[in-house]
């Protein structure tokens, strides 16, 4: 007769001892309370953007001093946190090298899917992507909508730098030498202007505008009948990664500042810009 071991080496037990029930998906996992707290703390220096003490720290993550400080401590002996020359705690090695893993992994196209889909979702009008190529800002998704538009444009479509407001957004974040020479082929694009169009003081107070509003938009322009309101999305560098833009019939989509469509456009692009590493407060301090 053969005999059933119940023995288990230990690796097999410490297998058995961590294989999670098949259900455990369905109920909420229980974690560890004090690294949900140390979790608050990074957080909280995440929200702020700039080193804080300690003081400051731990009010913003709702605890006091004497609790937040071993947390502190142990978060420094591990290298998530280090502390500047007025002892403000800031990133640590180790936070900066999880941070460009997660940089290097990242797809500006691919994140920025879900958002697409989003957008259209709640403005009921088509979300254009659009990417800087070698030759200008370039179509490279489009998400319609119910409401038909007659327009020209697919991926791969390349927006004029001068008369879209697409390409009116990149442009107002290159470097001067770098729009020059886009603005200089500008002709070859959709709805492109004539190259000098680009050196115009009206063409650059109305870039100057568009860095002030965070948006730019488009009544009946380049189409008659259709309008546009585009946004930056920024990459941890402080550089236009995306332009994304609500298109729709001038009837129906709202494009001010403070229309529904351009609150979300912006809070979409806000939202990708942050998931990208971009900082504003630092972008403008840098």
């Amino acid at each position: 007769m053969t005999r059933v071991s119940t023995h288990q080496a230990p690796e097999a037990a410490a297998i058995a001892d961590t294989t999670e029930p098949a259900d455990a998906a369905e109920k909420p996992q229980r974690g560890i309370q004090s690294l949900d707290v140390t979790g608050d703390l990074l957080a909280a220096l995440v929200a702020a953007g700039a080193p804080l003490s300690l003081r400051d720290l731990a009010a913003a993550a709702g605890m006091a001093p004497a609790k937040a400080f071993p947390h502190l401590v142990s978060l420094q002996k591990i290298g998530l946190l280090a502390r500047d020359a007025a002892g403000r705690y800031e990133a640590g090695p180790l936070s900066l090298e999880l941070g460009l893993i997660g940089l290097a992994r990242l797809s500006p196209v691919r994140e920025a899917d879900a958002e697409l889909v989003g957008l259209a979702a709640v403005t009921a009008m088509s979300v254009a992507l659009a990417v800087p190529g070698p030759l200008g800002p370039t179509v490279v998704r489009l998400e319609e909508s119910a409401l038909p538009l007659h327009v020209s444009l697919r991926p791969g479509t390349v927006m004029s730098l001068v008369n879209t407001a697409i390409g009116r957004v990149l442009a107002a974040w290159l470097d001067d030498d770098v729009r020059a020479a886009l603005l200089a082929q500008d002709a070859l694009r959709l709805a492109g202007a004539n190259p000098g169009d680009g050196a115009t003081p009206d063409y650059l107070a109305r870039l100057a505008t568009i860095r002030t509003l965070g948006l730019d938009t488009a009544l009946d322009k380049p189409i008659p009948g259709i309008s546009t309101v585009a946004a930056p999305v920024f990459d941890h560098t402080g550089s236009v990664c995306l332009v994304l833009a609500v298109m729709g019939p001038s009837g129906s989509l709202d494009i001010a500042r403070e229309g529904s469509a351009a609150q979300a456009l912006v809070a979409a692009a806000e939202r990708l810009s942050r998931r990208f590493g971009y900082m504003a407060d630092a972008a403008i301090i840098a």
